[in-house]
């Protein structure tokens, strides 16, 4: 039974509250506990000549500020500590407040808390937004008033009180939004695991045993949706509490999701073709197999698969830019792992000129280049990880005597401009980074805009 918001508001009602990290998910929060009566600090580590839109935003309120360096500083006093998702609640701030008798939560945990409609949650390595995507399409497409967001859509819980049961959510949540996420999720869709984020979590295992806490708090009716195919999600029925079922590319699962014959099944029933689908790659075969299965109960095989038929996918994910001289262009800018950039490689059906490389997340670049190199005519390197992926392609060429072409630039502009000088009539340029954007652009949305804009640019 989901808990009711009457207690949140009766709870936060004259608090002390601190909300950490003024972005995106936060500012909407703020507002919102504002108007349920609490008494709000905002901590940032921009100043404020970098907020100044964003503190105008709350001339109306009465809302405090502590910004730029050391503005954790003056983490003290509070009841509440709404943390940014990234922010781990090991750090210093945090565990002295916490001992202070702070309670510490984040937006997204009291939204699952206090959510009073059914909520799938879909997480994972590769796969987390197309899949959430999809079921909220499925959703929609069935008629049901559906909501997403997490790390897509628009932050929900200051829209929770126009939700009702009846409706649907939808969350893509990432290891942060997990880490200290301990209430139910009705169905947990886990699309795969690989090395992710190393850059922020202490280790692998710190990473796995975050993204198992979507399913950890779950009961004995609610549903585990789990890839067959990869090592580490196929073990984690053995923790689940509630009903599992498994999706396959490579063999049959009668009581789960398969792919068979150049047709996808659900529980031995036919639900489409291959062909079908408009998003290309077998690993968006698996998004489907994934999506059909946490929806079985309460959506249509024929609205399966017009959505199949019509769904376009995500911007920034293979997402088809232009053809120039017979060159087509891909932006795929949400790839910011090797694993996420070789399963779209895989999926063009030729080899490309990829363009690589960015923030550094502290995860092995050996498998782009030992596993992605059938799919690789030429990569243009860029970024803060650029040595490490060009040593990457030099141990491929050392060990296996593979050479793959490398070319080393200095920006996206000089990336974008060298793969239109050695592409030809056929070719596919990528922007598929296999890396985080953070030492150039603010986002993997900002990245793919630039990209998208460079291209439309070349003449």
């Amino acid at each position: 039974m989901k808990r009711d918001f009457s207690e949140f508001k009766s709870f936060i009602r004259g608090k002390k509250v601190a909300v950490v990290g003024i972005g995106i998910s936060n500012i909407p929060l703020i507002h919102f506990l504002v108007r349920l009566g609490a008494s709000v600090t905002a901590f940032d580590k921009k100043d404020k000549s970098q907020l100044e839109d964003v503190i105008k935003s709350f001339k109306d309120e009465k809302v405090n500020f502590e910004l730029g360096g050391n503005y954790l500083d003056r983490l003290k006093g509070f009841d509440v500590v709404f943390k940014t998702p990234s922010m781990r609640v090991d750090c210093d701030a945090l565990v002295n407040i916490k001992n202070e008798g702070a309670y510490i939560t984040s937006e997204m945990e009291e939204f699952v808390k206090y959510c009073p409609c059914k909520v799938y949650g879909v997480t994972g390595s590769d796969g987390k937004t197309t899949t959430t995507s999809i079921i909220y399409n499925l959703l929609k497409e069935q008629g049901y008033k559906t909501w997403i967001g997490g790390n897509i859509g628009m932050p929900l819980f200051s829209q929770i009180e126009d939700m009702t049961k009846d409706d649907k959510v939808v969350l893509e949540l990432s290891s942060f939004q997990l880490m200290t996420m301990d209430c139910e999720v009705d169905v947990a869709i886990v699309t795969n695991l690989s090395p992710n984020h190393l850059d922020i979590h202490k280790d692998m295992n710190e990473y796995i045993e975050a993204k198992k806490n979507i399913f950890k708090y779950q009961k004995q009716n609610d549903l585990l949706i789990i890839n067959d195919e990869n090592k580490i999600t196929k073990t984690f029925d053995r923790e689940a509490k509630g009903k599992v079922l498994k999706f396959s590319s490579q063999k049959v699962i009668e009581d789960g999701g398969y792919y068979k014959d150049g047709q996808l099944f659900i529980k031995g029933k036919k639900i489409c073709d291959k062909d079908d689908i408009v998003i290309r790659g077998m690993h968006n075969v698996e998004n489907y197999l994934a999506a059909f299965l946490a929806v079985n109960e309460c959506v249509d095989s024929s609205v399966m698969r017009k959505v199949a038929m019509t769904f376009e996918g995500v911007e920034h994910r293979m997402e088809f830019v232009r053809e120039l001289d017979g060159v087509k262009y891909y932006n795929d800018s949400i790839a910011s792992s090797p694993t996420r950039t070789l399963a779209s490689l895989k999926g063009y059906g030729e080899k490309c000129i990829l363009i690589a490389g960015g923030y550094d997340k502290h995860i092995p670049f050996d498998p782009l280049a030992f596993e992605g190199y059938p799919y690789i005519k030429t990569v243009i390197i860029m970024g803060l990880t650029k040595d490490k992926i060009k040593a990457s392609f030099d141990k491929l060429e050392a060990e296996k005597g593979i050479k793959v072409p490398y070319i080393i630039v200095s920006n996206l502009e000089e990336a974008v401009s060298k793969a239109k000088d050695i592409s030809k009539n056929g070719d596919v340029v990528t922007l598929s980074p296999a890396c985080a954007s953070f030492d150039m652009f603010a986002n993997f949305e900002v990245r793919g805009k630039k990209f998208k804009e460079l291209v439309k640019l070349l003449k």
